[in-house]
Parts: C-alpha cells; structure tokens; sequence
C-alpha cells in the first residue's frame, strides 16, 4: 500500500472530526465566589427578556418560549428546586437567547490540503444562556450557557424541541449541588 493510500483514513479521519467538533454544543458556567446554594429552596420565573433573539423564528415562535420554560423547569425539579411565584422565591431565572451569523473559513483545510477549493461556511450560530439571581439581594450567583450551530434546527420544531431540552440539561447539569 502506498504511502499516500494509508493516509487518507488519517486524513478523513482528522476532517471527520473536524466537521463533528463544529456541530458541537460548547457548554460554559459562571458561579459567584462564595454562593451558598444550600440556602436556595425556590426559584421563579424572572421577567422576560426585552432583547430579540436576532432571529425571527424565534422571536415569533410561542411554543420556543414554553419549550425552553418547561425543560428548565423539569431540570430544577429533579435537582431539588421548587418553583414558585417570582416575589416569594429565592431565586430568579432568567434565559436570554441569542442568534448571529458566524463564519468558518476552513483554515486549518487549506493548511493541509485537505480541499482545494475550500469556500467559507456561514452559518446560524445559537447561545442560550440561563442566569439565576439571588431574589433578595439581586446579585448574579450562577450562569450557565450552551452555545452551536442551529442550522436546520429552526425549521423543524421536533428537532428543535429535542435540541432545547438537550442544552438545558446540559447547563443545568453545571449547577452546583445544594448541600
């Protein structure tokens, strides 16, 4: 076998993974120093965000907002929260959403030669980010936030659905434990 021959499953290898890691959801959280959760029995619905998403298909979409509501709303239940009206928690969540345009211009592609005539990819890149505030002081105690490509997953509400209520188990998995 030629040298060349036993290259290319190293080669398409190296672009399969490549392509899957540009798919994948990033996900990140942010926790204030000394944030007591032991303390953190309930939580509320903060009020909506004000911001659009950037996106019409979403910023019209009710059943994205019920979706994303009722997935973190599952997630807090089995880690112990209980929800309750806004003034009498002791938390409040909040969720901002986020779409803009990104672009991969395959650089590492045309580094090693794996295309010829590589073009750029642009594509809808989504962030969702879920903050809970501490209701009597105000202060941020914890954000959590996934980001990745929705390309396709707007125009199909299965997809969607199942795409929100994986990244919301995903950041509320960060949440530290109550004591």
């Amino acid at each position: 076998m030629t040298r060349s021959r036993r290259a290319w499953p190293l080669a398409a290898a190296a672009v399969a993974t490549l392509v899957l890691a540009g798919c994948a959801t990033t996900v990140r959280s942010y926790v204030e120093r000394g944030a007591d959760f032991s303390r953190y029995r309930t939580y509320g619905w903060g009020p909506a965000d004000a911001f659009a998403t950037g996106d019409p298909r979403l910023d019209s979409n009710p059943f994205f907002r019920e979706r994303l509501q009722a997935a973190a709303d599952a997630q807090l239940t089995t880690r112990g929260l209980e929800q309750s009206a806004p003034d009498s928690a002791d938390l409040l969540l909040h969720y901002h959403v986020s779409v803009t345009q990104r672009i991969d211009v395959n650089e590492i592609d045309r580094k090693y030669g794996y295309c010829e005539d590589c073009r750029p990819d642009v594509y809808d890149a989504g962030t969702l980010t879920l903050d809970l505030v501490d209701a009597r002081t105000g202060r941020l105690v914890w954000r959590g936030w996934a980001e990745r490509s929705i390309e396709g997953v707007l125009d199909k509400q299965e997809w969607m659905e199942r795409q929100i209520d994986e990244a919301v188990a995903r950041i509320l998995a960060r949440l530290p434990r109550r004591l």
